[in-house]
């Protein structure tokens, strides 16, 4: 039996919002680790300077974001669960096939999170008026986040 032919009910609001907030206390240790490695190794021992310099640096910030991609990327496309994900028993999948994501389509919904959480969260509250509570880049990423039975149900 196909992951597609399994019913499951699209993931509430709330848990969703509980599952981003365990992945952005993940992703926000590790810019600091980064970044902390990031100055240690180019500023102090490349470049030599006792402190980094303020401002936007735009090669950190890049790398900042290759890092968060590839993050989302790995867990969306190996068993379609985040590690927050996994604690709200959440699973993202493709709507046409309910496999886990491809790459393209993890791409997808990282580029058109940016905005939607950028933009007071209104791409994430679409789920409210959306039929199939999809948010902007569920719908972009034809993608969709089931809530999974605890076992046993």
């Amino acid at each position: 039996m196909s992951q597609k032919s399994i019913d499951l009910q699209p993931a509430p609001l709330w848990r969703r919002l509980a599952a981003m907030f365990y992945d952005t206390m993940l992703v926000l240790a590790m810019v600091m680790v980064i970044s902390g490695l990031y100055h240690a190794i180019v500023h102090n021992w490349l470049l030599g300077l006792e402190s980094a310099p303020t401002g936007f640096n735009p090669l950190l910030s890049t790398i900042l974001l290759f890092v968060m991609f590839f993050f989302f990327a790995h867990f969306w496309g190996k068993n379609g669960q985040t590690l927050g994900m996994q604690a709200w028993r959440l699973r993202v999948r493709s709507t046409k096939t309910g496999r886990n994501l491809t790459l393209i389509q993890s791409l997808l919904r990282f580029i058109v999170a940016i905005p939607a959480l950028g933009l007071a969260g209104l791409g994430v509250f679409w789920i409210v008026i959306d039929k199939k509570k999809r948010t902007w880049y569920d719908r972009y990423s034809e993608s969709e986040v089931v809530l999974i039975p605890k076992k046993g149900d």
